[in-house]
């Protein structure tokens, strides 16, 4: 039995390369180490040792086999959660955005949450969302040049969120994603009337989109990677090949396989042990 560890650094200090070493073999990869290694590792101990991310992949995860990427939106593949930047047009930011930080630690029922929030929303002009769209949705660091590299290697992209179309559906326009899910914001005579139309995409919908979509490709879900940050995404990442907690909540971060706390999305093609030994 062979684990291997990808440490998210390009180098280390000589002499913490040398006590890694004496647990196994460290290959050099582009931007980070791989550490192959028979025994399990202390991998708290190390993060704080090295003050980097340290992620053991699970032993029968294979990064050369992935065919699907699904990752969530807000806070995710967005730095910013868009029903908080919504609300913020109304003055409501802080009262939306306490709904919104439980929500996403688990704390409150998530289709609730989301009900009550898209009910303070009431009101709000059409118009607003493409403002929101234009001057507060910024993709993540390292995301648009890790979309590109995961087309480039053949791998269907989608993204999936308890956010809403209008976002989802833009995004899509503009970057290489291949499948989205989401929910419908109601408007009515050119206002939003803080109600959703359709399903509300909670844990459930997004671990069975997760699922739908390796079936429509025809492949296993070993060979599927999700990533998010809240409580809404564990069960999407417990069923993946690899699940990632990208910068995840405390709740979240326990459910994962791996952890991507101090990177961003580079750290992704590290995890999927892009140019080792190039």
């Amino acid at each position: 039995m062979t684990y291997c560890t990808i440490i998210h650094r390009a180098a280390l200090p000589s002499g913490q390369r040398e006590n890694l070493a004496k647990s196994g073999s460290i290959e050099q990869g582009n931007g980070y180490l791989l550490l192959s290694h028979r025994d399990p590792l202390d991998l708290e101990n190390l993060r704080q040792t090295l003050g980097c991310d340290i992620n053991t992949l699970p032993l029968d995860f294979d990064p050369s086999q992935v065919k699907l990427f699904v990752t969530d939106l807000d806070s995710t593949l967005v730095t910013t959660e868009t029903i908080d930047e919504l609300a913020a047009m109304l003055g409501l930011r802080e009262q939306v955005s306490a709904i919104t930080e439980k929500a996403m630690a688990g704390e409150l029922d998530f289709a609730a949450a989301l009900k009550e929030r898209v009910s303070l929303l009431e009101g709000l002009p059409e118009t607003v969302l493409a403002q929101v769209f234009a001057e507060k949705m910024t993709l993540s660091p390292g995301a648009k040049e890790t979309l590109v590299w995961l087309k480039q290697q053949g791998i269907t992209i989608a993204v999936v969120s308890g956010g809403f179309t209008f976002f989802t559906d833009r995004l899509r326009q503009i970057h290489p994603i291949d499948a989205t899910l989401a929910c419908q914001l109601e408007i009515k005579q050119g206002r939003l009337t803080g109600r959703l139309t359709g399903t509300i995409v909670d844990k459930n919908i997004k671990a069975a989109f997760l699922q739908q979509m390796s079936k429509k490709l025809a492949i296993s879900l070993h060979q599927a990677v999700a990533m998010g940050d809240g409580a809404n995404d564990i069960p999407m990442l417990a069923m993946a090949g690899l699940g990632i907690a990208y910068h995840g909540h405390g709740i979240t971060r326990h459910h994962a396989d791996v952890l991507i706390d101090h990177g961003d999305w580079r750290d992704v093609r590290y995890l999927l042990l892009d140019g080792l030994n190039d």
